[in-house]
């Protein structure tokens, strides 16, 4: 006589979307320490820490570099190129200088 045994199934099945979904709302960290020692004299420690999560969840939990980091911000970028609108119009008056001050040869 054979049993016959039925493989069980889940109920619901999830796509890579909704898993997205839900990491995304909810936040996920990871957090990992790497540290090099010889003869019990710590040399290296490296602290690894990784949020993913939401831009809109990141900010209910504080993070928000991204706004004030200046590689990454718009507001920056236009500031940059208000500085570097200046410091070319003072390296043109200091050539101008220079040329009045060289005697002609």
């Amino acid at each position: 006589m054979t049993v016959q045994r039925a493989m069980p199934h889940a109920l619901e099945s999830s796509t890579l979307a909704d898993i997205l979904e839900r990491v995304l709302d909810k936040g996920v960290v990871i957090a990992g320490d790497i540290k090099i020692k010889l003869v019990d004299i710590e040399l290296l420690t490296i602290q690894i820490r990784l949020v993913i999560c939401s831009v809109e969840r990141a900010k209910e939990m504080g993070m928000d570099w991204w706004e004030t980091d200046p590689n990454l911000s718009r507001q920056s970028n236009n500031s940059d190129h208000e500085r570097m609108g200046k410091i070319q119009e003072h390296l043109t008056q200091l050539e101008e200088k220079v040329a009045k001050l060289q005697p002609e040869c």
